[in-house]
């Protein structure tokens, strides 16, 4: 397995993904997931990092499905970690959740509601590894320069930006592309979330979404020069847990990564 240097080196040269369910909610499904786009990213030669969340704390209702929790989502993330030989992302949203969970993952994603928060972002960073912060949908993309001068003033300059949409009130995300060549000037790599930028938040319990816009998305912020994408991958979206409204089918992942 790669270090963490040598990933975060690799991710600032070529083009890299960020994939898999929403939410663990099988060993099972993170399993299928994890076997299939490995051998997506292989051929097409994309420098690929498995991503699930053992808990999904920021859910709109107290009902919905959250994960198995920290212990048993590890113990998953750290099987496919060892089974397919893939670094591992996955979200934390408490500052104490930081180390144990960089005993698996080899990035640590901070939530984009929380990217401001300061205990949470130096965490992450002292723990030495690579540190994704999702930008706020009410932020603007200048002002990511704040959170991740938080991390690279804790010791860590390990620190991936992502895009994924700004919420202006009208029950949907509206992408602006020019954001991503702000944060890239930065200096630090660019990610776009693909798939949370369809999503179309408010709209009951549950959160809504337009998945059939996803690959143009896609295709947008490669044309602006990003240097990572991240999808949430599913093999039937509609039975999904977790977002399952925004989520790719698992099935028609690899025309749409051929496609950028």
């Amino acid at each position: 397995m790669i270090n963490n240097d040598e990933l975060y080196q690799k991710l600032k040269e070529k083009k890299f993904l960020l994939a898999g369910p929403c939410a663990i909610e099988s060993e099972a499904l993170v399993m299928q997931v994890a076997e299939e786009v490995k051998k997506i990213s292989e051929a097409l030669d994309i420098t690929y990092i498995f991503k699930s969340s053992f808990d999904k704390a920021n859910r709109t209702s107290l009902s919905s499905f959250r994960g198995p929790g920290l212990e048993e989502g590890l113990r998953i993330l750290e099987k496919v970690k060892k089974e397919f030989e893939l670094p591992i992302v996955t979200d934390i949203h408490e500052s104490y959740q930081a180390a144990p969970v960089a005993e698996v993952a080899d990035m640590l994603q901070i939530p984009a509601f929380l990217c401001r928060q300061t205990d949470l972002l130096v965490a992450a960073a002292k723990t030495d590894k690579i540190v994704n912060i999702k930008k706020a949908q009410f932020l603007d993309g200048k002002d990511m320069f704040y959170p991740a001068q938080k991390v690279k003033e804790a010791g860590n300059d390990k620190i991936i930006l992502t895009e994924r949409g700004t919420l202006l009130g009208l029950g949907r995300l509206v992408v602006d592309f020019t954001q991503i060549v702000d944060m890239k000037e930065f200096g630090y790599p660019v990610c776009m979330d693909v798939t949370h930028s369809t999503q179309r938040p408010g709209g009951g319990a549950t959160s809504g979404g337009n998945p059939h816009y996803a690959p143009y998305i896609a295709k947008a912020a490669a044309a602006v020069g990003v240097d990572g994408f991240f999808f949430e991958v599913h093999p039937d979206p509609s039975c999904a847990l977790s977002d399952g409204s925004n989520m790719v089918r698992l099935d028609g992942f690899k025309n749409i990564l051929r496609d950028l």
